[in-house]
């Protein structure tokens, strides 16, 4: 059998198209992330954590400035532990505040930092103490049917 120059370099494109689809899933799905600034970690918790996940963005006016690190369930508190990994250049008040919010209507989960006014900063293992939780869609639609069925027919039926 005779292997030609040709097949040597079909081969390697093959392979360099596997490496470079395999980059793009991984990065896609949040599970590929490096960088070469140094970050500084803090947490917090919350009462119900949604569809949040490890690898989700951390933003701030919209900006991504870190990422979920680890989410663990504190047996204490029974509340979430949120560990985030923010950007060391960024320096936030240690009054801010954290909410969890969706991305579209049905989209992905991460978090909103929104900077307090405290004349001193976050740094590495502080605690974030004002939180939100998710808003989870099926509560908001139970609420509203469980108010419906409570109203009078009649006020039911009103344009």
């Amino acid at each position: 059998m005779q292997v030609s120059k040709n097949d040597v370099w079909v081969g390697l494109f093959v392979m360099l198209g596997a490496v470079a689809v395999l980059f793009l899933a991984l990065k896609a799905a949040n599970l590929l992330t490096w960088s070469l600034k140094q970050d500084y970690e803090v947490s917090a918790k919350f009462d119900n954590i949604g569809g949040l996940k490890p690898g989700a963005a951390v933003k701030s006016a919209g900006v991504v400035v870190g990422r979920v690190k680890k989410i663990e369930f504190d047996g204490e508190s029974f509340q979430a532990k949120v560990t985030l990994s923010l950007q060391t250049g960024l320096a936030f008040p240690q009054d801010s505040s954290l909410k969890i919010l969706t991305s579209g209507l049905l989209g992905e989960q991460y978090l909103d930092v929104s900077p307090g006014a405290d004349e001193k900063n976050l740094g590495a293992g502080d605690k974030i103490g004002s939180t939100q939780s998710a808003v989870i869609l099926e509560n908001l639609i139970s609420q509203f049917l469980y108010s419906q069925a409570e109203k009078p027919a009649a006020e039911r039926t009103k344009p």
